[in-house]
């Protein structure tokens, strides 16, 4: 793997902490099944990756000194 991306954009690690709290939430009583698990792994990642662009503007609009 030549290609580099920020954490919040990988799917293995929100899939990891999806397991792990969904381990933690069946100690409570609450289950979520495998396909389910990977499903709120993707949400997360695309609402990463939205959070992202939404700061990457406002970055941008709040800039006070021109690109260079």
């Amino acid at each position: 793997m030549i290609d580099e991306k920020p954490w919040y954009f990988s799917k293995t690690i929100w899939g990891s902490l999806i397991a792990v709290a969904s381990a933690l939430g069946s100690m409570l009583g609450i289950s979520l099944d495998q396909a389910t698990q990977a499903e709120l792994a993707d949400i997360v990642v695309q609402l990463a990756g939205a959070a992202g662009a939404l700061v990457a503007i406002y970055g941008r609009l709040a800039a006070t000194e021109i690109i260079s």
